[in-house]
């Protein structure tokens, strides 16, 4: 990948011309010192032969010879030489030194000449250099300097003026920074001083279409996994959702739950009496009133399953429950008024059957449909549970739970139990997802999948979450970011202000290393439906540096526009689209869409519940991130667990040999 440079093209440009510029300016100063040094000694030269001349005429006067001695020194004095000496080949004539000017050798400016006129004689000089004696005077240097200020002044206004020529380059170098940044939408429309101006437009108008790509694609998401999945009608989901996710709540550890039938009878004649508008608006109508009914229980599912059929899945619920939310639906039911020719008082019947763990999806469906058959035989809306052998007929109602959850708060005696999350073609784990387990009276374990409905329905949502999340953090500062934890936290609990408070203080208090080893989940269905309060929270835990994880993607059918809204780091898909993966073809497509939804941010798709390896192959061959499941790893506890100690067995004195 290219690397942006550092330098605006400005700064560079200035750098350039400036450097140019002085460059001309010390190379005219270089070789005008040059020249003016020669020049120096040119006229020093011309100076001393003139000198040499007058001495050679006088010595060849043998009067005028007499005479040197006396007006010699004076002459050479004048001149600023330093030493004189007149030799021959024998040995020295005459020789002069100036005392007062004590000088270093290297200093001087020596030159020797022979007299024409006398053959065999030199003269030798060392003399000042030329101008050593003069100082900087204004008059003689102003052409000069004035000639160095004005280029100085037009080098700072050349330069102001290209600057402001390169503003426009420089603000459309910082919007091209900002975009590969990740800013996009803060800089999709660029200012209009932007140069070149065909670059800015051409940038504007790709950006706008990459958005409307990008919208277009997400709606396009949202409809394969609507049309797939979803009923066109009712909006609810149809018969292939709902197989499904049973046949997914089935083949978890300690399910249990019901499924309700839901029938209109004599539904062909309904549409050839009253038609198709008529009856699809009983169908929408009844759709509408069954989902206000299902929303007091979480992770329910109501299905249109036939053209006049609807099915509910009621998972982690007893038989009393189930009961009374049976009778509850046909009171709803009997109050509409259904079109002709249907009798008010016979027009629809419920079948229900519970199911546990192991059981098979076609068993259970033919449970509920025997449960309505008997329903119809009343020859009155009425509805029917199907008997098994062994039902449950004890429920733990809200106070029992309450109870369970302040002993349990109180006595802290929440365990946690870690599964470990794999990217593909890593050895160690990305992080551990905590995983919350309770105790009941007699000591058995519960299951978040079995209390976390009861403490949404006590309201302890706050007090669960503010649980997990203290140990979690001493969790971390005991092991000093050896490991990477993952915590579930309630949506509901983030829209209280004194929890949000809470949480700011107890993670400022942590180092920011270990902060980057904290992730923080939330159910995507409850985040897009409360998304105005979570957004400044999720956004101050991205602040903080913790990770920001979506959990049970796919559960619901909902727009994926909050993965670059929240800056969502991972993605977990439900695990009810990794069961047989290899052998539904529409999960296939569920999960090529959600990944597709992510391909233009940064978030990875981590698949959830994977227990097979031809689960595993096949979901990173669509483009999975990584994986958590029995698959990798089974869930393991983060408390001692001591050993049972043996008694010893008493002996039966009476027992035959």
């Amino acid at each position: 990948m290219r690397k942006t440079p550092t330098l605006r093209l400005s700064n560079r440009l200035v750098a350039f011309v400036t450097l140019i510029v002085v460059s001309a300016i010390f190379v005219i100063f270089v070789g005008g010192a040059i020249s003016f040094k020669k020049i120096g000694n040119e006229h020093l030269n011309h100076y001393l032969e003139g000198i040499v001349d007058v001495i050679d005429q006088e010595m060849s006067d043998p009067e005028d010879a007499e005479s040197l001695s006396r007006w010699l020194p004076k002459l050479l004095k004048a001149s600023n030489v330093v030493e004189m000496s007149i030799t021959t080949d024998a040995g020295p004539v005459y020789s002069f030194k100036e005392i007062q000017l004590q000088l270093e050798p290297s200093l001087l400016y020596q030159k020797r000449y022979p007299l024409e006129l006398n053959q065999g004689y030199y003269i030798e000089f060392k003399t000042l250099p030329a101008y050593s004696s003069f100082t900087y005077s204004i008059g003689a240097m102003f052409s000069i300097t004035a000639a160095i200020m004005l280029i100085i002044a037009g080098l700072i206004w050349g330069l102001s003026w290209l600057k402001r020529q390169l503003h426009g380059s420089e603000l459309l170098e910082e919007r091209g920074r900002m975009i590969l940044a990740g800013h996009v939408e803060p800089y999709a429309i660029g200012s209009e001083d932007e140069w070149p101006a065909t670059a800015s437009l051409a940038l504007d108008q790709l950006i706008s279409e990459l958005q409307d790509a990008r919208q277009e694609r997400s709606r396009f998401d949202t409809f394969i996994r609507t049309h797939t999945f979803l009923d066109q009608l009712t909006g609810s989901a149809n018969r292939v959702l709902f197989d499904s996710k049973l046949e997914s709540v089935l083949q978890e550890s300690d399910s249990q739950g019901a499924v309700l039938l839901i029938r209109f009878d004599e539904w062909e004649e309904v549409l050839e009496h009253s038609g198709k508008e008529l009856a699809d608006e009983l169908i929408v109508e009844s759709g509408g009133l069954l989902s206000n009914l299902i929303q007091r229980y979480p992770d329910v599912v109501l299905s249109r399953y036939y053209e006049s059929d609807f099915a509910i899945l009621i998972p982690h619920q007893s038989v009393k429950d189930i009961m009374h939310f049976s009778a509850q639906v046909l009171r709803v039911l009997e109050r509409l008024s259904p079109p002709e020719p249907l009798h008010s008082d016979n027009w629809c019947h419920i079948g229900v059957t519970m199911f546990g763990v192991g059981e098979r999806r076609g068993r259970v469906m033919d449970e509920v449909e025997m449960a309505l058959r008997s329903a119809k035989l009343q020859n009155a809306n009425s509805w029917s549970l199907f008997k098994k052998g062994q039902q449950e007929q004890t429920s733990r109602g809200n106070v029992r739970w309450r109870s369970l959850f302040d002993a349990v708060f109180e006595q802290k005696e929440l365990q946690l139990y870690k599964q470990p999350v794999f990217m593909e073609g890593g050895k160690t784990p990305l992080h551990y997802e905590l995983l919350a387990r309770i105790k009941d009276e007699n000591g058995f374990l519960i299951k978040a999948s079995r209390f976390l409905p009861a403490i949404e329905q006590v309201g302890y949502q706050i007090r669960m979450d503010r649980r997990v999340v203290t140990q979690t953090l001493t969790l971390l500062r005991k092991e000093n970011g050896e490991r990477s934890y993952s915590v579930n936290l309630h949506v509901l609990s983030l829209q209280d202000k004194s929890f949000n408070r809470w949480l700011r203080d107890e993670l400022l208090q942590l180092p920011r290393m270990l902060l980057k080893h904290l992730s923080f989940e939330f159910v995507e269905g409850s985040l897009v439906t409360h998304l105005d309060f979570v957004r400044p929270v999720v956004r101050m835990l991205s602040g903080l540096g913790c990770k920001i994880v979506v959990d049970q993607a796919g559960r619901t059918i909902v727009s994926t526009h909050y993965i670059k809204d929240l800056k969502v780091d991972y993605l977990k898909l439900h695990r009810s689209l990794m069961r047989d993966i290899h052998q539904r073809y529409e999960n296939q497509l569920f999960v090529r869409s959600i990944i597709g939804a992510c391909a233009d941010s940064n978030a990875k798709v981590i698949a959830v519940g994977v227990e097979k390896e031809k689960e595993w192959h096949l979901l990173k061959e669509l483009g999975v991130s990584g994986g958590q499941g029995r698959f990798f790893n089974a869930e393991t506890s983060l408390h001692h667990q001591p050993k049972k100690v043996q008694q010893p067995k008493r002996r039966n004195r009476w027992a035959r040999k």
